[in-house]
């Protein structure tokens, strides 16, 4: 598959300069690091979430886990983590679990972690379990530049 349809004209249309990175199959973002030899603090996840009838990403670094707790405290406590079918339905062309941290190009508003703001170079999920993309900070703080940020992730 490579790198979802939809991502791909984003990008273009977006002017995003990228890296196309393949690795083996990997079905966790740790693993896909590990795979990869880089480190899960650049690697961006995403975590789809349900929020007052509507979905959004989570974008946090794949070495850290979600705190939902400091995202309701942040965002209301109407935040729950979406299910299996709903992302499925979302992200339609992507493979199952390998969502890309960009939510614009699916209609879908972000907020990002700020530890992955930190990082020089990010790397994400491209939709599918064998390619990842690989950019600098400044392409992906305008792929999030809508995106709200706060800290809601503790390092694994």
């Amino acid at each position: 598959m490579a790198i979802s349809p939809t991502l791909q004209k984003y990008l273009a249309a977006e002017n995003i300069q990228y890296e196309v990175i393949p690795h083996e199959l990997s079905m966790t973002s740790t693993r896909t690091a590990e795979a990869c030899h880089i480190s899960g603090d650049c690697l961006a996840k995403s975590i789809v979430l349900r929020r007052d009838g509507q979905y959004m990403l989570a974008i946090l670094p794949a070495s850290h886990h979600l705190r939902l707790s400091d995202l309701r405290t942040k965002l209301g406590d109407s935040v729950d983590m979406a299910d299996e079918s709903e992302i499925n339905r979302l992200f339609s062309d992507c493979a199952h679990g390998a969502v890309p941290a960009v939510g614009k190009c699916y209609g879908l508003d972000s907020i990002v972690d700020d530890s992955i703001e930190a990082q020089p170079e990010i790397y994400m999920e491209a939709g599918d379990h064998q390619t990842l993309l690989h950019m600098g900070h400044a392409q992906f703080a305008r792929l999030t530049a809508d995106a709200q940020h706060g800290r809601f992730s503790s390092h694994d």
